[in-house]
């Protein structure tokens, strides 16, 4: 009998496996569109996790994609439609149970392990950063490029990027730089890195020993994934080696002293990473980049390539005009204010290794 499917939806977005009734996978299966989240696969891995963690069977789920990229973030072009037929209330919807979603990942009450092999970005990120394992490879790219495309770092964002080391998180979030594997275990974004190794051997050969383990207990699991573990060793040109420098520049109160310190080095001192944190951050948008400043400053105490911004510059932007993105929205139809229900959070799970 025929459903009652969206034009849009797509089958098998979301995978369970699992030989075993104490052990599951899930497992991202959107390849061709970079495991890009939509609303229908946010719904898929909400429904999935919460239905895992009230089996009393289930101790242990691994979460991993298919594809050569773990997570490339929201599905942007979902916001985008909302946006044209003015579907605002549904992009709230939409909104509330991602954010729900990366809650009751960062809450989860069994063991919780993400290979994450490939970029995560964005949404990815969010999804995945406040796990209580997560294992990372050579071929791991993080990045947070949201203010590229007029929005700022969100999902969670300014929780995990503001218990990075000095000031990482500012400038991680201001200039949408990356970080490689070895960089996220340093900076703590990461517990744990793998060589993946021909056909990503050690990725199988970690999983199958997690599921061959008899008692599932944090211990347990630590010491399996530890043992798969390789020391990380940061390139020469890695921007960690950098970090007072970094702590200098991104420590400034507002965008603007940042930028202006950033170009006044600039002007004596050619660094590549300076003059490419000038340049993103002139391409970005002005007012997210103060959106997800205060957003962070708040907790410690089809697109153009030619896009224009409203408004056009930093000094444009007023802080009354910031602090209208950080209140409640009251005029649109159907709106709610997100609640989420108390639930404990892993306080230890990003640490630094610096």
């Amino acid at each position: 009998m025929a459903t009652n499917k969206p034009s849009n939806y797509e089958d098998d977005q979301v995978l369970v496996e699992g030989n075993s009734h104490v052990k599951k996978t899930v497992i991202l299966n959107r390849p061709v569109k970079f495991n890009a989240l939509n609303y229908q696969m946010v719904l898929q891995l909400s429904e999935e996790f919460q239905k895992l963690e009230n089996d009393p069977a289930v101790k242990l789920v691994i979460v991993k994609a298919n594809g050569k990229v773990f997570c490339a973030g929201g599905d942007v072009i979902e916001y985008y439609r909302c946006s044209l037929i003015g579907e605002w209330a549904l992009a709230t919807q939409i909104y509330q149970k991602q954010l729900t979603l990366d809650y009751l990942v960062a809450t989860y009450t069994m063991p919780l392990v993400f290979l994450i092999n490939g970029a995560v970005m964005g949404g990815g990120a969010g999804l995945s950063m406040n796990a209580r394992y997560r294992v990372v490879t050579e071929n791991t790219v993080f990045a947070m490029p949201e203010a590229a495309i007029g929005y700022y770092p969100d999902v969670g964002a300014s929780y995990f990027l503001s218990k990075l080391p000095g000031f990482l998180g500012e400038y991680l979030g201001l200039t949408g730089a990356r970080l490689n594997g070895a960089e996220m275990v340093a900076c703590g974004l990461a517990t744990h890195f793998v060589r993946s190794k021909v056909f990503y051997l050690n990725l199988i050969l970690l999983e199958k020993s997690l599921y061959e383990v008899d008692v599932v207990e944090p211990n347990t699991i630590q010491g399996i994934i530890s043992k798969y573990t390789q020391p990380v060793l940061l390139k020469e040109d890695s921007v960690l080696h950098r970090l007072d420098v970094i702590n200098h520049f991104f420590s400034k109160q507002t965008v603007e002293e940042i930028l202006s310190s950033l170009e006044h080095e600039n002007a004596t001192l050619k660094e590549e990473w300076i003059t490419k944190s000038i340049r993103s951050m002139k391409a970005a948008s002005p007012i997210n980049l103060k959106i997800f400043l205060m957003s962070v400053n708040y907790l410690l105490s089809s697109f153009s390539l030619f896009l224009r911004w409203e408004p056009s510059k930093l000094e444009l932007v007023s802080n009354d005009m910031v602090v209208t993105y950080l209140t409640k929205i009251l005029e649109i139809e159907g709106w709610k204010e997100l609640r989420l229900p108390p639930r404990d959070m892993h306080e230890k799970a990003l640490r630094a290794k610096l």
